[in-house]
């Protein structure tokens, strides 16, 4: 179907492979849209394309044996004296974030939340289903004018405050994913070019003349010539929209394992623009497992015990710290994912307490601010936040004590495998994917909020724990196809009435998909890379 087939004009070849039912949406995909969105395919694929195919060859080396390191060839920038541009007065203070999907309800709560900024996630938060993403961006316009509203089939009614509202910043898809269903010569537009393009054509100049934005997260990134991608791209949105050069500002979220000895590099490609560099660091976690797929001697333990007080994790964390405060840029610290749990006044305040320890950890290593994925936890934060920093940041701690060495960066953490955390991996995986197959891409799963990520971690060590020889649980049993087959087996009964689940009516979809996955002899790059056909 072409944009024609709905009644719209189409500015040259592009194509649309689904209906778009909703007005305001089609409405979102106007002429003009239409050839940004060709213009910037054009431009900018090409490089796209090459820079995955750089992945590839890097992982194949990785795969051979090569372990990551720190490169010759950009010592100098590493080496001299230069800062990043001057922050502006909305990202001063950025204490408390609250990240979620793009969900109308969502927006609204995030940003009346309490905290300084929302990151409205098109990425690991959202099913890309082009009608979840074409109605975040809806969601978005709204959100910026002030007239975002939303009633509840309860009745109950949802509006913005008056006053205090979050910062908005907006996380397009990373670079390996493509919008599949909006064709320009015949090839998918790349996710986050159609997320970007179409978020600051629409807001980019009510934002600016608010002297709100546009701000962007830019995820997965390995290398600087990723970030200097992003930085060509959003110099041209610029240029077409009439924003000044260096208007839209960016966080990059450190969140590959590569990208990790290449962090003074990637301020320096986007220095005119980058605000901080974030520890996304369940993205990290799962980078470390598809980094050393082929590394028996890095096999890490259950995710419940790959916390940031291990070595690898610590060392990465105050690395990040060191490298955004000698550049002026913030450090910001990772995701707390727990949820309130009701009914349970003991639990509850253990998974609280664990919040606090964690987020005292953060500001006493000098971050200038953390996430959450509740609004309930955004008290807790800020009590810490507000009682250990009380400056707008910590850029005056510049932790010259720090000494990350390749080495430090990469140490494997030692650990067990329980029958209780293997048969949680086999349970996160298939409830969210079903959940994703289903158009919901963030899942409340025993208190914690998962996401993209966090499947992935669940995924990957699977696949790690059954292709490497010698894995045992700490009873002795084997970790072996035999017990990953019967936790697949078992699963069904355990999960109860499908129907009161998120994407119940595909949970044998996602079970197929996991055993499909965890047999391969390869580890997928990603799941949802490999789930998006199905969507």
């Amino acid at each position: 179907m072409t944009m024609a087939d709905s009644g719209m004009a189409m500015p040259g070849p592009v194509q649309l492979s689904v209906a778009i039912d909703d007005a305001e949406q089609r409405d979102l995909l106007s002429p003009d849209a239409l050839a940004l969105l060709a213009e910037v395919h054009r431009r900018f694929d090409p490089r796209r394309q090459e820079l995955l195919a750089a992945r590839r060859e890097r992982q194949a080396r990785f795969d051979a044996g090569e372990l990551p390191d720190f490169r010759a060839d950009t010592r100098a920038i590493r080496e001299d004296d230069w800062r990043v541009a001057s922050l502006p007065d909305a990202l001063v203070d950025r204490r408390v974030e609250i990240t979620g999907p793009v969900e109308r309800k969502m927006v609204i709560n995030a940003l009346n939340s309490g905290a300084r900024v929302f990151m409205a996630d098109f990425e690991d938060s959202s099913s890309p289903r082009l009608d979840n993403m074409l109605a975040g961006q809806v969601n978005l316009r709204d959100a910026v004018r002030g007239t975002i509203e939303y009633t509840a089939p309860n009745g109950k009614h949802y509006a913005l405050n008056e006053s205090g509202l979050a910062t908005l910043i907006v996380r397009p898809r990373g670079w390996h994913l493509d919008e599949a269903h909006v064709r320009v010569d015949g090839q998918p537009i790349a996710g986050g070019l159609f997320d970007a393009a179409l978020f600051v054509l629409l807001n980019g100049s009510e934002l600016h003349h608010h002297s709100r934005g546009p701000y962007l997260y830019l995820p997965k990134l390995q290398c600087m010539e990723e970030a200097q991608l992003w930085e060509e791209v959003l110099a041209f949105l610029e240029v077409r929209t009439g924003l000044p050069i260096g208007a839209i500002k960016v966080t990059v979220l450190i969140e590959t394992l590569p990208a990790v000895f290449e962090m003074d590099e990637i301020l320096h490609a986007l220095r005119c623009r980058i605000v901080g560099l974030n520890c996304g660091r369940w993205d990290y976690i799962f980078s470390y497992l598809k980094t050393f797929r082929a590394h028996p001697d890095r096999v890490l333990p259950e995710r419940g015990q790959v916390g940031m007080d291990q070595p690898f994790l610590k060392a990465y964390s105050e690395l990040l710290i060191q490298t955004c405060h000698r550049r002026g840029a913030h450090a910001m610290g990772g995701m707390a994912a727990q949820i309130p749990i009701s009914g349970d006044d003991a639990a509850n305040e253990k998974a609280i307490e664990r919040v606090r320890a964690d987020k005292l950890r953060e500001v006493r290593a000098g971050h200038d601010g953390t996430w959450v994925a509740h609004p309930a936890l955004i008290p807790v934060a800020l009590e810490i936040f507000d009682k250990y920093m009380p400056a707008p940041n910590q850029h005056h701690v510049p932790r010259d004590d720090v000494r990350a060495d390749r080495d430090a960066l990469i140490a494997p953490c030692r650990g067990t495998i329980t029958q209780a955390g293997f048969n949680n991996n086999v349970e996160v995986c298939v409830r969210y994917m079903a959940a994703w197959l289903d158009g919901q891409g963030c899942v409340p799963i025993h208190h914690l909020m998962e996401d993209a990520a966090t499947a992935e971690i669940a995924r990957a060590q699977l696949w790690q724990w059954l292709h490497h020889e010698g894995q045992h649980l700490d009873d002795g049993t084997p970790v072996d196809f035999t017990l990953f087959d019967r936790a697949l087996l078992a699963l069904p009964s355990r999960l109860g009435d499908r129907a009161l689940l998120p994407g119940g009516s595909r949970i044998d979809e996602a079970i197929a998909l996991l055993d499909r996955l965890t047999h391969a002899d390869t580890m997928a790059d990603f799941l949802t890379l490999e789930a998006y056909p199905d969507l």
